[in-house]
């Protein structure tokens, strides 16, 4: 038997007692990989009668343990103990696992289990046979251990799984019961968890999960490319004759331009779906620009922002009245560019009035320069028109209905509004004269 380590300093804590349930114990992975912490599982509900394991490899390692003793009464104790939630916390290193367990006394004891670990030819020999099989790779990431891989082992000459003479009990109580409950407990909680997590074993034997898996992924690609056929060989030029000038023949000319740009598909009409007329106006949208930039090499509205191609997309659409498509339209595009869908009408009313100069003088007030501003004042008042206010690029009638605004081209444009209401929306064509912009806006 093994030295019996000391027991816990006065000062440990009993824990708090957990909920019952038969629930598997949360692990906490050390920072190496080789030492796993697992929470106390809290106690049974059941009778007892439940079995501590149910896969095959944990009911070995229980068979394992029950033939160590020849004293049923501590391993029934030892159950008993593992029922009702005595084992604390269980550190799982290679080659040994440790739990204190809470006895008859106030400090719990000391208790542990040594297994023999691997050498590495033991791991050379596993690691090759569960490689050379994809199936037992897979059942190990499925955290499941199938027959084969044992039996695969054992005809390795490597017991995975442990007997009686592998197993070495060691507690600080006073039995000298081999094993005592304690480490009787201690094992049977030991089932649950590799019940729920082969690696647990495979830890105990000395690897840790993360290196052996990325050890396995080796592998299992080594063997992989010796079975794959080998591919022929790639013939050889020599680099004076790989660099060489070669004739290369003319590219075959483009396939003639279309007159005219070809017409979408039809649309169906689905439930839940964007509207078919409205996906046949942006797709015959970009098909004339894609024809203009065959034929031009040019896209004039590639320099648009998002805002102003979406008011020339709406302003492309049909001028008599608003249709449920073009509202649907206006109403798609103005969430897209986080405005309201009268935003949108007024930008279009301006952008049909004179592009995107026109939305330019609807949205961006500016200070012209000396020159035919200040000369349009004048020029009203010579037409017999009354003295307009000015504000910026703005001149308004006294009335607050009419107004002339100068855009960046040097072009006037006639802006009406409600009376008693600064609500201005573009009208009539713009002019590079003021008199005229205001007849035509009906100023006379």
């Amino acid at each position: 038997m093994s030295p019996r380590p000391q027991p816990l300093p006065r000062s440990y804590a009993r824990p708090e007692p957990r909920p019952a349930g038969r629930g598997v114990a949360r692990s906490r992975p050390g920072p190496d990989d080789l030492r796993r912490t697992f929470e106390a599982v809290p106690p049974r509900t059941s009778d007892g009668d439940e079995p501590f394991a149910d896969s095959w490899w944990g009911r070995a390692w229980v068979a394992a343990l029950e033939s160590l003793s020849m004293d049923e009464g501590r391993l029934s104790r030892g159950r008993t103990y593992a029922d009702s939630g005595k084992v604390a916390a269980i550190t799982v290193t290679p080659g040994r696992v440790v739990a204190y367990v809470h006895g008859s006394r106030p400090r719990p004891y000391r208790a542990e289990l040594r297994l023999r670990s691997f050498t590495d030819a033991d791991w050379d020999i596993f690691l090759d046979a569960v490689a050379a099989r994809p199936g037992h790779l897979a059942a190990l990431l499925a955290k499941e251990m199938p027959h084969a891989l044992a039996d695969t082992a054992a005809e390795a000459g490597i017991g995975l799984l442990p007997t009686a003479g592998d197993l070495d009990p060691g507690c600080s109580c006073p039995d000298h019961g081999w094993p005592c409950k304690h480490v009787a407990a201690l094992c049977y909680q030991m089932a649950r968890l590799l019940d729920a997590d082969p690696f647990v074993l495979l830890l105990l034997r000395g690897r840790g999960e993360r290196e052996l898996l990325e050890e396995l992924g080796r592998r299992n690609a080594a063997h992989s490319a010796r079975e794959r056929p080998a591919a022929p060989a790639t013939p050889s030029v020599p680099a004076g004759e790989a660099l060489a000038d070669r004739y290369l023949p003319p590219l075959p000319a483009p396939l003639p331009v279309l007159p005219h740009p070809g017409q979408p598909p039809s649309y169906p009409s689905l439930p839940g779906a964007r509207d078919p007329l409205a996906l046949d106006h942006l797709a015959t949208d970009a098909a004339a620009r894609a024809h203009a930039l065959l034929t031009t090499g040019l896209d004039p509205l590639a320099g648009l922002t998002a805002w102003q191609d979406a008011v020339r997309l709406a302003a492309s659409r049909p001028t008599a009245g608003l249709t449920a498509t073009t509202r649907a339209l206006y109403r798609e595009l103005a969430y897209a560019t986080g405005r309201t869908p009268t935003d949108l009408a007024r930008a279009v009313a301006a952008w049909r009035q004179g592009g995107a100069e026109g939305l330019a003088v609807l949205e961006t007030p500016w200070d012209p320069p000396a020159g035919p501003f200040d000369r349009a004042r004048p020029a009203l008042a010579a037409a017999d028109f009354p003295r307009f206010h000015p504000w910026r690029n703005h001149l308004t009638h006294p009335s607050g209905t009419l107004q002339l605004r100068f855009g960046h081209d040097g072009r006037w444009y006639g802006y009406e509004s409600e009376p008693g209401e600064d609500d201005w929306w573009p009208r009539a064509t713009p002019d590079s004269d003021p008199v005229g912009a205001l007849l035509e806006l009906g100023g006379g």
